[in-house]
């Protein structure tokens, strides 16, 4: 029989595993999600002129013009969200890593097996990927072959079935990171075992630290908005610190989560923050 998931202690463990680490994880996070989601902001083209064209369009926009727009948006800036999305990705393997292993590794060898660990993390998050996008699309496909009804009806179950894929492999980072899982496939099954019977605790516990996030992250916007008067540069940039700061938090705070989680499931030994991250 699975084990039930202790959302308290996951929380509890999660909070004291970044506590016990907190030099580490703020240069790695600093470096890996804080920078990069900054150095992002300030590069991208804009996308408040974006949303002025949108505007423009009125209120029924040519399906055509609109996909033209946004093509020319990420023609210019697909480079930077490739180059730092691999940034990022060897970082919460190479974070991960650095958390859980006993071995205790230093920052450099965690990172390191980041890199190591990129292309077969890739390859899974591309079949993850796929399967999220092809399950609405199917079935949308065969509702709408009856009706517009059935397809909107279809549509609205793949995204259920979205959803709870999206639970089922969400410890995929967590099992390549921590347990050297380096077949993408093998993986993907072993994420799917870990979370039997607790993927509606899982789906729980996401919307809440989804929900925290984006509160704060709302009122971070209003606040550091604020700058804007000083300038737009000025503006770009509190806004640009403001995204790197809440990116680094949610970041860091979801992988200790994913890792806490990981090891209730996969059988973990009872006890203390020490024993058990140490």
């Amino acid at each position: 029989m699975a084990e039930k998931l202790d959302l308290g202690r996951a929380w509890n463990e999660a909070t004291a595993l970044i506590a016990a680490n907190k030099d580490v994880v703020l240069i790695v996070a600093g470096v890996f999600f804080f920078l990069p989601n900054v150095i992002s902001t300030l590069l991208l083209p804009s996308q408040e002129a974006m949303v002025m064209q949108m505007e423009a369009m009125g209120a029924n926009p040519d399906p055509e013009d609109m996909m033209a727009m946004i093509g020319d948006y990420f023609a210019q800036s697909w480079w930077i969200y490739l180059v730092f999305g691999l940034i990022q990705a060897a970082g919460v393997l190479g974070l991960l890593a650095l958390l859980t292993d006993k071995a205790r590794p230093t920052v450099g060898e965690a990172l390191g097996f980041g890199v190591k660990a990129l292309v077969p993390y890739l390859v899974a998050q591309i079949l993850l990927g796929m399967a999220l996008v092809l399950i609405p699309v199917l079935l949308i496909a065969l509702g709408a072959a009856v009706n517009e009804g059935v397809g909107v009806l279809l549509g609205m179950i793949g995204l259920v079935v979205a959803v709870y894929v999206w639970i089922k492999f969400s410890l995929l980072s967590p099992v390549i990171a921590i347990e050297k899982t380096m077949n993408p496939v093998k993986a993907l099954g072993r994420s799917w075992q870990l979370t039997k019977g607790n993927s509606f605790r899982l789906l729980a516990f996401y919307i809440l630290l989804i929900l925290a996030a984006g509160i704060l992250s709302a009122i971070a916007s209003m606040l550091l908005s604020l700058f804007a008067v000083l300038g737009d540069e000025i503006g770009l940039f509190a806004m640009a610190i403001g995204g790197g700061l809440v990116s680094l938090a949610f970041t860091t705070i979801m992988l200790a989560v994913l890792a806490s989680v990981h090891r209730q499931l996969s059988g973990g030994v009872e006890g203390g923050v020490g024993q058990t991250f140490d």
